[in-house]
């Protein structure tokens, strides 16, 4: 039987790997704005620069430092046993590597796009693209161990990212979810994501308490991800998604508090469509917004939080 993607990231702890860590917490000068909104049925957490620390404050697929990016597609040569597939030539395997990444990833992001002013691209897509250019030099993977090619792909596509950058939720996510989810209210993802991100979240939350229950807590069908909707923050569609994922549970906009740190991207679409903000400050590597943003109604959130345990606090 294949494993998971949740079973292979358990099984890679059992390595002696090196990973990146996530970067330390860097806290802001801020001070909270706290008020009670007891109308607020639901949270939407937003999951990169919020419940997940990531170096440079988003997920990225080309890191700017040539040797980070390297090592990472070195690594991923070394793991999955491609440099036979590729074509001999003098240099370090990991160049012949970014060729073919470089151009899986460019052919997606040319892909027409109808509808979707910000598209969003599937990272296992762009190594499903790779690897099928591998096959073309008789490229071979154990599927009894890894899955089809789309499972094989995404396992593939969360080893890289792994390399690339590393995640850690900040001091207080887990406590956050727990409060929150015993006052009742309804939690759920509303954020830039891939296949892996609910894997590295659950990872990060578990590392904080082992007795947490990722899926009772945000339960797979209020996961709204941008690579399934196609669409990265501010797209609509996106918001759109999950507004429709609450309102099947009888829920809507104006019931529905979204926190995150980026004012432009995360808050201001969801006050165009009715929601409650919430902005986390309580890292300056995630946090994106200016004084005069949050001093114009248009933007301004209605929460300004330092710490995710006080979305509880506020919740009726």
């Amino acid at each position: 039987m294949p494993l998971s993607l949740d079973q292979y990231a358990n099984y890679l702890d059992t390595r002696d790997l090196p990973w990146p860590s996530a970067p330390p917490v860097e806290k802001p000068k801020a001070r909270p704005h706290l008020k009670s909104l007891p109308e607020v049925r639901a949270v939407l957490w937003t999951a990169y620069g919020t419940l997940l620390r990531i170096s440079g404050g988003e997920l990225i697929f080309e890191h700017p430092d040539k040797f980070v990016m390297d090592t990472a597609l070195e690594k991923a040569v070394t793991e999955f046993k491609m440099w036979g597939s590729m074509t001999r030539k003098p240099g370090q395997p990991a160049e012949y590597l970014r060729v073919l990444y470089d151009k899986s990833l460019f052919e997606l992001r040319s892909a027409p796009s109808p509808g979707e002013k910000y598209p969003e691209v599937a990272s296992e897509k762009v190594w499903e693209g790779v690897i099928k250019k591998l096959f073309l030099k008789e490229y071979k993977f154990d599927a009894g161990f890894f899955g089809s090619l789309n499972e094989f792909s995404k396992k593939v596509a969360y080893f890289f990212h792994a390399s690339l950058q590393g995640t850690a939720c900040p001091p207080s996510a887990a406590k956050a979810l727990k409060d929150v989810a015993e006052t009742g209210v309804v939690q759920g993802l509303l954020t830039d994501g891939q296949v892996f991100t609910p894997v590295q979240l659950a990872r990060g939350l578990k590392a904080q308490d082992a007795a947490l229950n990722f899926d009772k807590i945000i339960p797979p069908e209020l996961r709204v991800l941008s690579c399934d909707a196609r669409g990265r923050k501010p797209s609509e569609n996106l918001f759109r998604a999950a507004l429709e994922a609450l309102e099947a549970k009888g829920i809507e906009a104006p019931e529905v508090l979204h926190v995150g740190s980026n004012l432009e991207r995360d808050l201001v679409p969801a006050k165009r469509f009715g929601m409650r903000t919430a902005l986390y400050a309580g890292d300056k590597v995630s946090l994106a917004a200016t004084g005069d943003q949050l001093k114009d109604p248009a933007s301004r959130p209605d929460l300004l939080l330092t710490e995710l345990d006080q979305v509880a606090q506020v919740l009726g």
